[in-house]
């Protein structure tokens, strides 16, 4: 019978248990480890049938008969697709991962020359006393063989930096036995050499794919869908606040232009409060994006506190009114009666979850009506809201009522294309709804309109809340107090002081934390420090902390810093400050932050001291120009503060745009952010809102040390500048 056959014989007893190690243990599934599969059952079945031919023509059988021919022809093919599987695995290994068209491609190839090897004809000669096949069927098979081995070759040159270490060996086995086994099979074709050697490379491979513990590969799956997540809600975060921002800003600019083309002051005033309550939602929105633990932990907080709730639902209404009139809706309001004038809950997110839904009906209703109703249902201290909101709008498929509270769906997208938003809406709304202990469902008829209810509990408190913007009388009474303003910007100084001076405060100021050290080591006598954090050489913190190394230092110190993220006064308290006042000051928190200080002279809270009679006509000019007047009367107070702080942001200016070349120039970062920041705070009291977000931005930057940022848009951020000093220049 021959040497090949032990040959085959040893070969398809290691084979067997090759595959039961292989099969058996759990493993990775890619297209490494299923071509491989295909290898290692292929070779077993390949050396079967080597060792049928042999047993067949050693024993003597006869081979006029179909039967001897078609084992032989199967054979042959076992041959030809070996070696077109080895390519395939060897492709995948150089390329990584290949497409289901490579897959298809390959099976088809395979099974076309399969059939040619049985299509062509078959003989069988006497060799070395033995019969061995020979003919055009055989031919074909060592022509496919030669070819794709040249094919392996040229892959393996052309990809030869993609495949490292041990992914070679199979690669040189194969040219240097195959090149062999070739030859001697051509000589000596009954020794079945070819099936040994596609054995040898079979075991070889075992031991180069890349086979890891699927154990492991579950918790590095694991640990990298954690991260994704944390990452993922990050971004949603920062996506869902985007979506929110809209609603609020379309309020204020619809009450806006509703002062613009106001009869009468009145009017113009009730509209100018809308715009506040706007204001605060949107301020509110601002501080939760810049809440970094909210984002870092993937979850938005449910804070509870008592509300005035018909202060709070009849504030929704008015919020949307204007895009209702606007698309000449019938916006109907109703608001029961037996509603309890204070709740507990988390009026921040009830406002959010309603507004999303008034935003909804508007944006998806052309003409009709929208229904705003709020009914309760009270029973033993709890209040039981039902919020529905209606509307005659397009409404929704039926199919796509599933996708209505999923993050990014916007149900039929090409017929929404004008409208906006990111099919965030309804996802945050039942995220919220549900952390607050409610349900949201929703009844719909597509072309017909939608209503959305929302039920939620909430506790009936007795306190009486009031929300409404009432002035009150009195007046913080500093006299006799002395304090000292530490800030290197000479406006900021201005500016402070002019506030203090209203409550008949005695003012000193100075420039740096140095200065300031040098006045209490002196003795001054003061009885509140405002010192502002960032400034150069000696930053606030740096200054305090040298401040209380004196045993006899007393004195409150209150950080007076435009980093109003939240967060921020944790921080300062920590470092040993009083208290903190954000820049722009505002005048109420001052109030309460003073009234701590000084608790004894607080009388109550001042009423408002700018009004709308007191804006210049002039003003015109620079609202028409980007700039926000109003917005710098509330920090400023009157015209001529506000004339006069513009003074002095322009004539600081000329030095300052000297400074921002050199500093540029020197890659002097730490100035240059120092520089842009009283830029910065210095548009924000003048309401020149785009050229303080353009300057926050330059400081973000040069704290990073981001040189190749600064230089990129450095001279359009100088011709702001020079934009805005013109408009200012040209008013005064």
């Amino acid at each position: 019978m021959g040497v090949g056959l032990y040959f085959s014989i040893s070969s398809f007893i290691i084979l067997l248990f090759l595959s039961v190690l292989f099969f058996v243990k759990q493993r990775v599934r890619n297209n490494e480890t299923i071509i491989y599969s295909k290898l290692l059952v292929l070779t077993i079945l390949g050396v079967f049938l080597e060792i049928v031919t042999a047993l067949w023509f050693g024993l003597g059988y006869p081979t006029d008969n179909i039967l001897c021919e078609m084992v032989s022809k199967l054979t042959s093919s076992y041959y030809s697709l070996w070696s077109v599987w080895f390519c395939c695995y060897l492709i995948c290994i150089s390329k990584g991962e290949v497409s289901k068209k490579f897959n298809a491609t390959s099976n088809y190839i395979n099974l076309v020359i399969v059939f040619i090897t049985l299509l062509l004809p078959i003989k069988f000669v006497p060799t070395n006393g033995m019969i061995a096949p020979q003919g055009l069927s055989i031919i074909f098979t060592y022509l496919i063989c030669f070819i794709v081995t040249i094919i392996d070759i040229v892959i393996c040159i052309i990809y030869r930096k993609r495949i490292r270490g041990l992914k070679f060996v199979p690669v040189y086995a194969l040219i240097l036995l195959g090149a062999i086994s070739f030859i001697i099979a051509i000589l000596y074709p009954q020794l079945f050499l070819i099936g040994y050697m596609f054995s040898l490379l079979v075991i070889i491979m075992y031991h180069t794919i890349e086979n890891p513990d699927v154990k492991m590969i579950e918790q590095l799956e694991l640990a990298k869908d954690s991260a994704d997540k944390a990452n993922a809600a990050k971004t949603d975060f920062l996506s869902s606040m985007s979506h929110e921002i809209r609603t609020p800003l379309n309020a204020i600019v619809g009450f806006s232009d509703c002062i613009k083309h106001a009869d009468n002051l009145d009017e113009a005033k009730e509209n100018a409060d809308d715009i506040i309550d706007a204001s605060n939602t949107l301020l509110e929105i601002v501080n939760g994006i810049l809440d970094i633990s909210k984002i870092e932990a993937g979850k938005l907080e449910i804070i509870n506190s008592d509300y005035n709730a018909r202060d709070l639902f009849s504030g929704l209404a008015k919020l949307v009114t204007p895009k209702m009139t606007e698309k000449s809706l019938d916006f109907q309001v109703t608001i029961a009666e037996d509603l309890p004038p204070t709740l507990y809950g988390d009026p921040a997110n009830i406002k959010k979850v309603v507004t999303n839904l008034l935003s909804n009906a508007y944006k998806y209703t052309d003409k009709g009506y929208v229904k705003y109703d709020v009914k309760c249902v009270n029973n033993e201290g709890v209040c039981r809201l039902i919020i529905s909101v209606e509307d005659s709008g397009r409404g929704i498929k039926k199919e796509n009522v599933e996708k209505l509270f999923t993050k990014f769906q916007r149900v039929d997208e090409d017929k929404n294309t004008t409208i906006e938003g990111t099919g965030l809406g309804l996802a945050i709304t039942k995220q919220l709804i549900e952390l607050m202990g409610g349900t949201v469902v929703v009844t719909t008829e597509y072309g017909e309109g939608s209503k959305f209810i929302i039920t939620l509990d909430q506790r009936i408190d007795n306190v009486i809340v009031n929300n409404s913007h009432s002035e009150s009388s009195g007046m913080l009474d500093l006299t006799d107090k002395k304090l000292l303003i530490v800030d290197d910007n000479p406006l900021n100084l201005k500016v402070a002081t002019k506030l203090f001076e209203r409550y008949n405060a005695i003012i000193d100021t100075c420039d740096s934390g140095f200065k300031c050290l040098t006045k209490i080591t002196n003795g001054e006598a003061y009885d509140l420090i405002l010192m502002d954090d960032m400034m150069p050489k000696m930053s606030g913190t740096e200054t305090l902390h040298k401040l209380k190394e004196s045993s006899s230092f007393n004195i409150p110190v209150i950080a007076l810093t435009a980093n109003a993220i939240t967060g921020m006064k944790d921080k300062y308290l920590n470092e040993g400050f009083n208290d903190y006042l954000a820049k722009p000051i505002d005048k109420d928190e001052m109030i309460s932050v003073l009234g701590r200080i000084f608790s004894d002279n607080l009388e109550g809270v001042p009423s408002s001291i700018s009004t709308v009679e007191e804006i210049n006509n002039n003003t015109d000019f620079l609202e028409a120009n980007g700039i926000d007047v109003k917005a710098g009367l509330e920090l400023l107070g009157d015209i001529s503060m506000y004339n006069e702080t513009m003074g002095m942001f322009l004539d600081e200016m000329d030095n300052r745009l000297a400074m921002l070349y050199e500093y540029k120039e020197n890659k002097d970062m730490s100035n240059y952010s120092i520089l842009v920041h009283a830029i910065k705070s210095d548009c924000k009291y003048l309401g020149i809102t785009e050229l303080a977000d353009v300057s926050y931005e330059h400081e973000l930057k040069s704290k990073d040390k981001d040189i190749e940022y600064i230089n990129s848009n450095f001279d359009n951020y100088i011709s702001l500048v020079e934009d805005y000093v013109t408009i200012c220049k040209s008013y005064l």
